[in-house]
């Protein structure tokens, strides 16, 4: 089978493994004509039988191979290796024609390995050289017309419009299928592409909320220190209360900033729990929210908002999710929510460090942030769930 990029999806591995082998598989129709001969009451002729058993391995093992590059490489053909598999199987056909009362199934083999010459071959090329080869199929059939010595005589005439027709099929067939496979293969691109503007677009946002506060207090601060170099000499007392003042000025810039950075900022998170199923739908990901945020104690708003915000980040940078639940819990001594999300890859698997900074914040009061995996197998999901009590212990 054909390498799966690393970066596929379970979704897409699985269509992948689908599209592969149902082209691959229609190669097997080249042993009807095995089939035909085996239930022939005449003992065949051995030239004929040795050719077909020949021409029957080749397109199995040449459409299988065709099929393989198609899917994993760019698309070059038709090659020499490509024209010389076709001519090959086009000769059998004809000398079928030639030889058989009914050589209807050995109008596979040049249709089969047609199908896969058309994969190969760029998007702009596709139409002439399929009807290239629809019309080497069709030449092979009225060639044999000199040479047949099996009534009746017309057969080769019938022969040739089914072979041109079953190219025609197999080439149709096949693009088709790999059509279907690109087409997912660009929305999954997409998808990657949304999620990747997704996140950078909440980064800008961080971005611009650290800009305002430090802006305005850098500002300030420079004002005050203007001022203050310029009092210097003349009014030292003005200059020491502008200079308590430039002090405090910085402290409460830092204090800002922390908040900031670590998320302690006001928060609403009902505000926080639709941008979360803004950013995940954007990223094609159904999002369900269950349980009311406004039940969730104001003190509480800002750590499970962090949370919220920690859960997005990963689903979005960590997974393959098409799905993802936001149960939010309280009763009358703890708060819970928990995100739950399918995809799951190795990569998220296990906590990283920003659980681990939601731990530490979360045991300050009193509770615990963990991630784990529920389940094994294509039905595991991932559960990043944190709790914290609604009151105090020494309330």
């Amino acid at each position: 089978m054909s390498d799966v990029r690393p970066e596929y999806g379970t979704m897409l591995r699985r269509l992948h493994k689908y599209t592969w082998w149902s082209l691959a598989a229609l190669s097997y129709l080249a042993l009807i004509p095995w089939l035909q001969l085996a239930a022939d009451d005449q003992e065949p002729r051995p030239v004929l039988l040795m050719t077909t058993i020949g021409a029957g391995v080749v397109v199995v093992v040449q459409r299988t191979r065709f099929v393989h590059h198609s899917l994993s490489q760019d698309h070059r053909g038709p090659t020499v290796e490509h024209v010389l598999t076709f001519a090959a199987v086009t000769a059998v056909w004809g000398y079928a024609v030639a030889v058989v009362g009914n050589p209807t199934s050995w109008a596979f083999l040049p249709g089969l390995v047609a199908g896969g010459v058309v994969l190969n071959t760029p998007k702009g090329r596709r139409l002439l050289t399929t009807l290239g080869l629809a019309v080497g199929a069709a030449g092979a059939s009225l060639a044999a017309i000199p040479v047949r010595d099996v009534d009746p005589v017309g057969i080769p005439w019938f022969m040739a419009l089914l072979a041109s027709a079953f190219v025609l099929c197999f080439a149709a067939l096949d693009l088709t299928q790999v059509w279907f496979w690109d087409m997912v293969v660009q929305l999954d691109r997409s998808r990657e592409l949304a999620e990747e503007l997704a996140v950078a677009r909440e980064r800008l946002r961080f971005a611009a909320d650290l800009h305002d506060i430090q802006g305005h207090h850098l500002q300030a601060i420079m004002l005050k220190g203007e001022l203050t170099e310029r009092l210097i000499g003349r009014d030292d007392e003005a200059a020491r209360e502008h200079a308590a003042e430039l002090t405090e000025l910085a402290r409460t810039a830092m204090t800002d900033t922390r908040r900031v950075v670590h998320g302690y900022r006001s928060t609403d998170l009902r505000r926080e729990l639709a941008n979360a199923v803004e950013l995940l739908g954007a990223a094609g990901i159904d999002t369900h929210v269950r349980g009311d945020a406004r039940a969730v104690p104001p003190p509480l708003q800002t750590l499970f908002g962090a949370l919220i915000r920690e859960g997005t980040t990963n689903i979005l940078r960590h997974s393959d999710a098409s799905r993802c639940d936001v149960v939010v819990e309280v009763d009358s001594t703890t708060a819970r929510i928990r995100l739950v999300n399918d995809g799951i890859t190795p990569r998220n698997s296990g906590p990283g460090s920003g659980i681990t900074g939601l731990r530490e914040r979360f045991a300050t009061l009193g509770g615990d942030v963990e991630g784990r995996v529920i389940g094994d197998g294509e039905t595991a999901v991932f559960e990043l769930g944190g709790h914290a009590p609604t009151r105090r212990r020494n309330d």
